[in-house]
């Protein structure tokens, strides 16, 4: 693998958001709009229960982290989709670059913008809120880095997608988080969700997540287990996701699609 290689892609992408604000300005307006409307909710159900349960580190905290792995997802996607937008993306294997060096530098440039989002998300919950990170302890960190994992995961799954059926497919690609989040337990435990759903629930690493961060909150002990059965889960996603792009790569040349890309639909 050849890393000058990568780094061309991640430069590539860099180029892009200095010049463009509306590019750069997607990277956190909504999750700050989310942060905003969850922190005033969270303040609000606070006031009106008068209970000593932490809505703002349950439900904010849980916010927080799943934008964060949303735009982990769509760092990916949204890199590899500038490529089709601007009909580059058969300029771009037609050099010698490799499959592994352009998933790495997509990979490279969702870093670099789901952390601007993360940022800007850390800032308003503490200011605004007062949300501490603090409560979830020092573990917070990996367990963030595997919903970062699962997002690449699902990036790299979604413009799979895409490369198969054409640009067209891009519709079915935003929803993606949205449709996910009910069965990741991200408000609330997986035991809520019907017993024939919970099976499905437990193969998503971020459903292992957010139980674990509940628990915290909630003044359990760090369950390591739930960590390390996440953190398998999302590994084994990222191949899983790695092998399907190189899949539908193959099968875009040897079928011609990728010298036919177009932005109609094309099965």
């Amino acid at each position: 693998m050849n890393f000058q290689r990568t780094y061309a892609i991640l430069l590539r992408v860099y180029y892009l958001m200095r010049g463009s604000f509306t590019r750069v300005f997607p990277l956190f307006a909504w999750s700050a709009i989310d942060i905003i409307l969850w922190g005033f909710i969270t303040r609000y159900l606070s006031n009106v229960t008068h209970n000593n349960f932490n809505f703002l580190s349950t439900l904010l905290g849980a916010v927080l982290f799943w934008d964060f792995l949303t735009r982990a997802m769509f760092g990916v996607s949204t890199s590899f989709f500038e490529d089709v937008w601007s009909r580059n993306f058969l300029n771009i294997f037609a050099s010698p670059l490799r499959v592994t060096e352009y998933l790495s530098g997509l990979v490279l440039a969702s870093i670099s913008t789901s952390a601007i989002g993360l940022i800007v998300m850390l800032l308003i919950a503490t200011l605004v809120f007062g949300l501490s990170l603090f409560v979830y302890g020092i573990f917070f960190i990996p367990f963030i880095l595997v919903l970062f994992v699962f997002g690449i995961a699902l990036g790299i799954a979604a413009i799979s997608i895409v490369l198969r059926f054409g640009p067209a497919a891009e519709w079915f690609i935003w929803p993606i988080p949205q449709v996910i989040a009910p069965l990741a337990a991200v408000f609330y435990p997986v035991a809520t969700l019907p017993i024939w759903l919970q099976p499905v629930a437990r193969l998503l690493p971020a459903s292992y997540v957010f139980e674990g961060m509940r628990a915290m909150v909630a003044g359990k002990p760090v369950p390591i287990d739930l960590l390390v059965v996440g953190a398998a889960l999302a590994v084994v996603d990222v191949l899983l996701a790695c092998w399907l792009f190189n899949a539908m790569y193959k099968r875009a040349v040897r079928s011609g699609l990728i010298a036919r890309y177009s932005a109609e639909s094309i099965s």
